[in-house]
């Protein structure tokens, strides 16, 4: 029997798009175990059932992102997963199947991008997912959804680090560290935005384009050191720590007196507070909160041309393998997004 399309009976100023009724079993790329990348494979599983007012959405794309392949690693949120195998996967963008109720805001049909509540329900690397109303957004309308499903971490973790933590503002200085990823390149564009003169670092390629995202310096740091540079800065947004040269140590050193410093990786800075406070300056980590209004918010930005996301390359679901290698090389520029459906 052919799927009947599903149509909501319910008035909505927004156009909708043909949906069919769900199948019983997904195509997803799923992992047995911790490892590395080669334990990621394609699988047939189970449709997820949304209960509540969970969302069922047909995942057209999904962002990949770093803590994807920390967890895959053993790190990260693997011991949060209850059951193997496990879909990794947080970003996505598709279209809605099935609503909770006819006037619902987000109607079946809609098209629409978020966060999905991984690992406490399959992720994004499956041609479907559950998502909670609370997460999602209405897809700007001047994305594809490759380009939209490598928005929502990123983009809500740089408008909670720019907008909600460092309060930026016209004059204000800011330094953020790994200025071209995923979170860096949002980041950069949004301290930006709300006025604030951004000194970025990042390599020698990726110079000018962060100067065109809206950073005023740019500190290459395989050949500079940036304490050598810069001084006196209101906040630092951190997104290395530690692990890589002393980053965060050396970063609490450029901030002036009662300054802002931010780390966002997991374990990268162990013992931050301490030392920030024997520095003499304020210090917080990070964690991203998968917030549906600020997404709609960032989604105004897209749309209007006041931010862009940079999307640096694009695997099939099949690869994804392929692209956490990609992704663990470090080279990457904005965003890898999984393509998982045909529009």
């Amino acid at each position: 029997m052919r799927p009947r399309p599903l149509r909501s009976t319910f008035a909505s100023s927004a156009t909708l798009v043909p949906v069919d009724e769900p199948p019983e079993l997904m195509r997803a790329v799923v992992m047995d175990a911790p490892g590395a990348p080669e334990v990621l494979h394609e699988a047939s599983v189970p449709v997820p059932r949304p209960v509540m007012t969970e969302l069922l959405v047909r995942v057209m794309a999904a962002g990949v992102n770093p803590i994807d392949a920390k967890t895959r690693s053993g790190k990260g949120v693997s011991g949060a997963i209850q059951h193997h195998p496990a879909v990794l996967g947080f970003d996505f963008s598709g279209v809605v199947v099935q609503a909770p109720y006819d006037s619902h805001p987000f109607p079946a049909g809609t098209e629409v991008y978020g966060m999905l509540a991984f690992p406490r329900t399959c992720g994004s690397y499956a041609e479907y997912a559950v998502v909670p109303t609370l997460s999602v957004a209405r897809k700007p309308a001047s994305l594809s959804h490759v380009e939209a499903a490598g928005v929502p971490l990123a983009a809500l973790t740089a408008w909670g680090l720019v907008v909600e933590t460092a309060h930026a503002h016209e004059g204000q200085r800011i330094l953020i560290h790994a200025g071209s990823g995923g979170v860096g390149h949002f980041a950069v564009q949004l301290a930006h935005y709300f006025g604030a003169r951004v000194t970025a670092t990042g390599s020698a390629r990726n110079a000018s384009w962060l100067r065109e995202l809206g950073a005023t310096t740019v500190v290459d740091h395989t050949s500079t050191r940036f304490e050598e540079v810069v001084d006196a800065v209101d906040v630092v947004i951190d997104l290395v720590g530690n692990v890589h040269e002393r980053t965060g140590t050396r970063s609490l050193g450029v901030l002036r007196p009662g300054g802002l410093y931010v780390v966002v990786p997991t374990h990268s800075f162990p013992g931050y507070a301490e030392a920030a406070a024997a520095a003499g300056v304020r210090a917080t980590s990070y964690r991203v909160i998968p917030d549906g209004s600020a997404l709609a918010t960032v989604g105004r930005l897209l749309d209007s041309g006041a931010i862009q996301v940079y999307i640096d390359r694009v695997f099939d679901l099949a690869d994804a393998a392929e692209a956490h290698v990609a992704l663990e090389e470090g080279h990457t520029r904005g965003k890898i997004v999984l393509h998982v459906s045909d529009d």
